[in-house]
């Protein structure tokens, strides 16, 4: 029998466990838990939908502990049934990012393909398919659409949450109020005022986060409207095992029929080994906005009214209206059971405003996800948009909180960095607005038929918007943490324009490519480099030079080598690639820095996919990139201009030497 002595040290416990994301650092002092009748945060969240998970599991991922961040939410659990279903290709990268996507690529109902069916000029026919086309054009690590509950998915991040926060979300807790009083404490100036379980209390936060839904009480509470068109459209939704002939019934579809338009959702496989099935129905009733979400030519008109008129829509006028639309072919439900049905009164509405002051310009409350824009469901985007004003603000608010974030000047804005939520997110959610119009439109053509859109063009505008409805073609603007290449010709390191392929840009996400490890020999993907931990990281495409010690790609590792600790230890990362050398290398061959910052992000970029071709860049020149903690690029510069890269990352991150 063999015999051992084992010994260990105390942090064993966090060295086997390496799924936890450590915290970032903090330079500002650390936060002390209030005693006595004053309940202070620094981080308030309300509601738990994925928006509000989203930043929360964020939040506490970066090392927010449940003394500092609190999020409340007034239903008491995660959602059993209904809402939203479809995860976009870029959400699925992010949440490959997170380490939680494996449940949803196993079980999720994966869409391929997209059936377009119009009017038949056979009478027999009444409808024919006119169309099969990818579900998803853009280049993207998931080249699918998955559908699956979002009661799941707020449960696969609720479970991951509870790994760093033992209070997780609080339950069973209404907002009541909130307001800002700077007066009685400038610190904690956000004053909310909740009711748990029927017990009523008033607490202080630094920041609140309202991602509370259409009908806020936080956008209400700081007088915030949504603007946009004036009368909504009604839909019907209802989930169901389908009884069907219909031979595109696990394709999503697209049918418009002299009876009206139908869209399929297919969806994931339930306990009973059977395959649901979602129908978008459009019920002919048009209402008016609730009365926070008026505009001219409306005021007046009871919100009362428009739920009246919502309560018409009955589960089987659904079921029949999609019946007729669908006919020579028949739909029911299996057993005449229905899963969840709902009516739906969306319009395409977005706030102005997504934050809210206080009296020196620092942003205190913010809004997301649905409480700041409203639109049709028929895209697929209001859960995937929601989640990524989540992730685009998540990590901007804890390098403030942490003391992170470049201090402000005399002349600009106090909290510059969080102020391009506004700039960026807002921007987004207009494109979406005025997208969802569009699509809303066009579905409601006959696509293909002799009147309206050709199917060439329809199949034109679906590709165009593609890229949008994927996530994968987001664009931010210039910013603080978006700086365009201001060089032209060939002074430029990126050369092409085809953005959404992969070329450089910033503002855009970096697009994942396969990497061959040199320390390994191990297959990567390079977004495996860019996990969700708050991180920034310098992108080196080195060029064919690397192997000169006096070359401008070994200069360039040196000066990168010198730059990162004028910056807070851990929160800059390097990832470097190599295009195809003349010679075979050992680690002697190569400038020191790689080894020692970036020994298991060194990678062949050519071995496995062509890295430098996909991201526009000459391997005889390389290029450097920053890409940002939500894994956009911020700036890109010459392999020899490290001083750009350096001016960049002091507009975005603290300096300490």
């Amino acid at each position: 029998m063999p015999v051992f002595t084992e010994h260990s040290t105390a942090s064993r416990n966090l060295r086997v466990l390496p799924s936890f994301a450590p915290p970032l650092p903090r330079l500002s002092p650390p936060f002390e838990p209030q005693s006595g009748l004053d309940e202070k945060y620094e981080v308030l969240i309300v509601g738990a939908g994925p928006a509000g998970l989203m930043l929360n599991l964020l939040l506490s991922r970066y090392g927010l502990s449940d003394d500092s961040l609190l999020c409340i939410d007034s239903k008491p659990s995660t959602l059993k049934s209904g809402q939203a279903d479809g995860v976009q290709p870029r959400t699925l990268e992010v949440f490959k990012t997170l380490g939680i996507s494996d449940e949803i690529e196993n079980e999720a109902c994966h869409m391929w393909q997209f059936a377009f069916w119009n009017p038949s000029d056979k009478k027999d026919k009444i409808i024919e398919r006119t169309a099969v086309v990818s579900e998803v054009l853009a280049p993207s690590r998931f080249g699918y659409e998955a559908t699956i509950h979002q009661g799941r998915i707020e449960r696969i991040m609720e479970t991951d949450l509870l790994r760093y926060s033992k209070r997780g979300v609080l339950r069973n807790t209404r907002l009541i109020d909130v307001r800002i009083d700077e007066e009685s404490d400038a610190e904690f100036p956000v004053v909310v005022t909740m009711n748990t379980n029927g017990e009523e209390k008033v607490v202080r936060t630094k920041h609140l986060v309202g991602a509370d839904g259409a009908h806020s009480i936080v956008r209400q509470c700081m007088g915030l409207r949504l603007e946009g068109e004036s009368l909504d459209h009604i839909w019907g939704v209802i989930d169901l095992v389908a009884d069907t002939d219909f031979p595109d019934i696990r394709r999503r579809g697209a049918i418009h029929s002299p009876a009206g338009s139908v869209m399929i959702i297919p969806r994931e496989r339930i306990s009973t080994g059977e395959y649901l099935t979602r129908l978008y129905v459009h019920v002919p009733e048009t209402v008016v906005p609730d009365s926070d979400q008026l505009l001219d030519g409306t005021n007046g008109v009871k919100a009362e009214d428009a739920r009246q008129r919502r309560s018409k829509i009955t589960q089987d006028g659904i079921l029949q209206q999609a019946a007729d639309a669908m006919k020579p072919y028949y739909i029911r439900p299996k057993d005449g059971v229905v899963d969840w049905w709902a009516a739906y009164q969306i319009g395409q509405r977005v706030s102005p405003e997504f934050i809210v002051k206080d009296s020196k310009g620092v942003a205190r409350v913010f809004i997301a996800g649905d409480a700041c824009h409203t639109h049709s469901p028929k895209a697929g985007q209001g859960m995937n948009v929601s989640m990524m004003d989540s992730y685009n603000l998540a990590w901007k608010l804890i390098y403030h909180i942490n003391g992170l974030a470049p201090e402000s000047t005399a002349t600009g804005p106090p909290t510059p960095l969080l102020d391009s939520y506004q700039t960026e997110r807002h921007k987004i959610a207009q494109q979406l607005i005025d997208f969802d119009r569009k699509f809303s439109t066009m579905f409601s053509g006959k696509m293909g038929a002799t009147e309206g859109l050709t199917q060439e063009e329809f199949q034109q505008a679906f590709k165009l918007g593609n890229g949008f409805t994927s996530g994968c073609g987001v664009e931010y603007p210039e910013s603080t943490v978006v700086v365009h290449d201001d060089l032209e010709g060939s002074m430029s390191p990126v050369k092409g324009t085809d953005y959404l392929s992969g070329i450089l840009r910033p503002g855009r996400r970096l697009l994942d490519v396969r990497v061959l490890r040199y320390a390994d020999g191990a297959q990567r993907h390079i977004h495996d480099d860019i996990p969700s931990t708050g991180r920034f990281r310098i992108l080196c495409l080195a060029s064919m030079d690397l192997l000169d010690r006096q070359s401008i790609s070994g200069q360039a590792l040196d000066s990168l080598d010198r730059l990162m600790p004028n910056f807070p230890a851990s929160v800059i990362e390097l990832i470097v690639l190599h295009p195809k050398l003349r010679r075979e290398f050992e680690w002697d061959d190569l400038p020191a820095c790689i080894k020692q910052r970036a020994e298991m992000r060194f990678h062949d970029g050519s071995a496995l996919e062509n890295a430098y071709a996909i991201y526009g860049v000459d391997p005889a020149r390389g290029a450097l990139a920053v890409v940002r903690p939500d894994g956009y690029v911020g700036v890109v510069a010459r392999l020899d201009d490290v001083a750009r890269v350096e001016e960049y990352l002091k507009g975005c991150i603290r300096t300490v030497s």
